[in-house]
């Protein structure tokens, strides 16, 4: 038996230097210009004016004072610009981290007493540990435990539940709940006290910012104002609604007919925090910390990968990990709660040309500026604009098509989908998110454990092989060909051990048995025992037992075993080879084709 190597020259890798490697702003901050900091400059004005009302709704949605929702967009966008890679990216609080938020101090305090407060601080620290962590032991690859599937599911249920946690203020009612039905049920049980005035500036509040999204800029643009203009002006819809229901709330007493307003909003920059080192809060919290964690880096992560092939840039995840965890770090001592990419911030961000990071801390200083001035105009700002607002934001995560595509596509995807959402509905996010990621790993442990396998032939007058079901090709009796689709690993091992000797039963001419690897990365420990057990099962029957097209890296930890050595046949570099060869030897290559033609592969 011959084996075949090719050899490839090595190259060295360039990397950077430890320093700038843990600061990418001693990258891009090298060629920072006067036309950089001018885009940068415009891109956060436009960010600014989306994001202060945006803050202020999703820390009402967190169960927190509205201005928590300014201090956690402070720091932290100048910490993410220090440590951060994506160019475009634009961090602060948003509505899934929000709800999570309010879910985990929730179940450890009351909304606005001081332990909940310390209990959303010390959430933001410990999320912010945790992704540090797992960036300087480069473990970004631990998010893909949460599958498209999963993610895309927990997002829609979660914008349903956000959206309909925010029908109490719409309507100006009391309700509660923790899942959708108890929601559901709060709110009808409370439909007989429905203030009118609240609902009035809900519903206006809502529609108007429907409209925005859509018909603002064709509107503006038909008044005569340059598109870059009316982008802008779309934009500040959010302010202009905030601007109408004050004017509205002050010309019409608002707050003395039972329309919740703001109130007085602390005037100032963040206040000094330090998150909680109680060891029983803390045992309460790290599970919630740690999926908010994971929920917010893959929502971030895909939202700065997405907007870098846009440009054709590039970020590292492992270093996001790092700057999502700065800036949590930063949100926890300045008094806010956890943060991560927000997808909406981020495109407008993008859209409004912003080059680098510096955007997000010169939108930092706007929201500073906003918080030690604009305040104290706020006060009577009715709550339900801000619950309008968050509305209109989450409804365009909830996603209705996936689950009727995913059914199309793969059965086992759409129970994971649907796993996700019915359960986020009915027992709340954080068991919503655990179910998902159970379902998705069970869901792959099954088709992992049973692995495509198939019989196959030579297509005529080609050296290619496909497999008999669904091909017309050329076979003979007495020699056997399976590919293997998988890697054999603990999982899937016995399976093909049975699944060849089902074969060679159904065939008793059969004189060799080859099997096709070239699909097979990885032949772990039990792998090797089923090749073994194969191996001697074939000795046993009289029969030769070959490998074809092995990779490299798998060959190599086969030859540190004994398995070659005794291994009855031979290994061929290629399929056809050993087809050709095992034919000829027996002296008869005239057998008929297969006569199954079932489509293409």
């Amino acid at each position: 038996m011959t084996t075949e190597t090719a050899t490839a020259t090595p190259r060295k890798a360039t990397r950077p230097g430890i320093v700038a490697q843990y600061l990418p702003i001693l990258d891009w901050g090298r060629r920072y210009d006067k036309t950089i900091f001018t885009n940068d400059l415009i891109a956060a004005v436009i960010v600014t004016i989306m994001l202060i009302p945006q803050s202020l709704a999703y820390a009402l949605l967190a169960g927190l004072p509205p201005v928590v929702g300014l201090y956690a967009s402070i720091l932290p966008l100048v910490a993410y610009a220090i440590f951060g890679t994506s160019r475009t990216l634009a961090v602060g609080p948003v509505a899934v981290v929000s709800l999570m938020t309010a879910s985990a101090a929730g179940a450890v305090a009351a909304q606005g007493t001081a332990q909940y407060m310390e209990a959303a601080i010390t959430l933001a620290a410990l999320s912010g540990v945790m992704l540090a962590v797992l960036g300087i032991l480069r473990m970004g690859f631990l998010a893909n435990l949460l599958s498209h599937p999963v993610i895309s599911g927990f997002i829609t249920a979660s914008g349903i539940l956000i959206a309909t946690s925010q029908l109490k203020h719409i309507l100006g009612v009391k309700a509660g709940g923790d899942n959708w039905p108890d929601m559901l049920g709060s709110l009808l049980a409370a439909l007989n006290s429905v203030n009118v005035w609240a609902m009035g500036v809900g519903v206006f509040a809502t529609v108007f910012l429907f409209w925005v999204r859509k018909g603002a800029k064709p509107a503006l643009m038909k008044l005569g104002i340059k598109p870059r203009m009316a982008e802008i002006g779309a934009k500040a819809g959010p302010v202009v609604a905030v601007a109408l229901t004050i004017v509205a709330a002050l010309t019409l007493d608002l707050g003395d007919k039972g329309v919740n307003l703001v109130g007085a909003i602390p005037q100032g920059l963040p206040p000094f925090a330090v998150p909680s080192t109680d060891i029983g809060l803390i045992s309460q919290l790290w599970v919630p910390a740690l999926l908010i964690s994971i929920i917010g880096f893959v929502e971030s992560v895909s939202v700065a990968q997405t907007l870098a092939a846009k440009r054709r840039q590039r970020i590292a995840p492992n270093q996001e990990l790092i700057g999502l965890g700065a800036s949590n770090i930063a949100s926890a001592f300045s008094g806010g709660y956890p943060v991560t990419g927000g997808f909406a911030r981020s495109v407008v961000n993008f859209d409004a040309g912003a080059e680098t990071p510096a955007a997000g801390a010169f939108t930092a200083v706007g929201i500073a500026l906003a918080s030690l001035f604009l305040t104290p105009l706020l006060f009577n700002l009715p709550i339900a604009t801000l619950a309008a607002t968050i509305i209109v934001a989450v409804l365009s995560l909830v996603d209705l098509k996936t689950p009727g595509q995913l059914w199309r596509y793969s059965k086992s995807d759409f129970a994971a989908h649907v796993a996700t959402i019915g359960i986020t509905l009915l027992a709340g996010v954080e068991l919503g998110v655990i179910a998902g990621v159970a379902v998705g790993l069970l869901l792959y442990l099954w088709r992992a454990s049973r692995p495509h396998a198939a019989v196959i032939g030579r297509v005529p007058e080609t050296e290619h092989f496909r497999n008999v079901e669904r091909h017309d090709v050329f076979t003979v009796p007495h020699v056997l060909s399976i590919r293997v689709d998988e890697s054999l690993t603990y999982l899937n091992a016995r399976w093909l051990e049975e699944y060849v000797l089902e074969r060679v039963a159904d065939q008793p001419e059969v004189r060799n048995v080859i099997l096709l690897f070239s699909a097979v990365n990885e032949v772990d420990a039990s792998g090797l025992e089923s090749l073994e057990a194969i191996n001697h099962r074939m000795i046993d029957a009289g029969i030769g037992l070959h490998l074809s097209e092995v990779k490299g890296p798998v060959m190599d930890r086969l030859q540190r075993t004994h398995f070659v050595d005794e291994l009855n046949g031979e290994v061929f570099l290629s399929h056809a080879r050993a087809f050709a060869k095992l034919v000829r030897d027996d002296g008869n290559d005239h057998s008929p084709m297969h006569d199954n033609a079932r489509g293409m592969i």
